[in-house]
């Protein structure tokens, strides 16, 4: 079977989308396995690898888990979302990861087969910084949450192709958000940039600042950022810096809306 027809997953299951956009809806998660950046407050460093297996929900909600060999294929995957997808129960189909878009062949062929289906919208959250990846696979989406990756949260460093990954999506006419995460350490001047970037495409574009959210009141780095001494002791912004930064990025963006992970305050993860 070709690589177009196949793909490493790490689980499908249903739950509350916790982020952006879409928060508060019931969606069909379908999480990818790898991904090329190492973010350093990453809260899914077990996708940066591929297992064996990947674990398929039975029951929407139940986490009745089934382990499935790895690659998974076009036919078996659809077969499983759409017994997920109970009449009226979804909104939407998530792709996260990982980076989905390093499946960008597999979604090619998975994306409309998926939607003939279910008759679900299809929403990609990604990186935003494989816009090479991206062309082939916009006009199966419905909407995409793009990450903007600053230096001082992430270690990564992706303006030029975070432009025109958004580019892409506004020439193609697929509704877009991008979501940013912020600790105290955050520069100004970085989500200045973020600002002037985004207005430069689209100043109608959401952007979503999302401060770092603990889990059960503990910040969880990476082990990686473990080995970063200036990245050791970020923390949750103050009030004060949130509603300063909003100020400031509202003289270039008109909605700039500040959302923690509520997944995580509610135990959805």
């Amino acid at each position: 079977m070709s690589k177009a027809q196949t793909a490493r997953l790490v689980e499908v299951f249903s739950a509350i989308q916790g982020e952006g956009a879409n928060i508060g809806t019931r969606q069909i998660f379908i999480r990818f396995a790898l991904c090329d950046l190492r973010c350093l407050y990453c809260d899914s460093a077990h996708t940066w690898h591929a297992p064996a297996q990947c674990q398929i929900e039975r029951t929407p909600g139940l986490r009745d888990f089934d382990s499935y060999e790895n690659p998974i294929s076009v036919e078996v995957l659809s077969g499983l979302v759409e017994r997920q997808n109970r009449p009226g129960l979804h909104d939407s189909i998530s792709l996260t990861g990982g980076e989905p878009l390093l499946h960008a062949p597999f979604l090619e062929v998975f994306l409309p087969e998926i939607r003939r289906r279910t008759q679900l919208p299809i929403y990609l959250e990604t990186g935003g910084h494989r816009p090479d990846k991206l062309e082939p696979v916009l006009p199966y989406l419905d909407l995409v949450g793009m990450d903007v990756k600053l230096p001082s949260t992430s270690g990564e460093t992706w303006w030029e192709e975070h432009e025109q990954f958004l580019k892409l999506c506004h020439r193609a006419g697929v509704s877009v958000f991008v979501k940013t995460i912020v600790c105290d350490r955050t520069p100004a001047q970085e989500l200045e940039r973020v600002a002037h970037l985004v207005s430069r495409v689209n100043p109608e574009t959401p952007i979503y600042l999302q401060p770092v959210t603990p889990l059960n009141g503990v910040l969880r780095a990476t082990n990686e950022a473990l080995r970063k001494d200036s990245f050791r002791d970020a923390v949750v912004p103050d009030p004060e810096q949130v509603l300063a930064w909003q100020t400031m990025m509202k003289r270039t963006i008109r909605q700039v809306r500040v959302v923690p992970q509520t997944h995580k305050m509610i135990g959805q993860l």
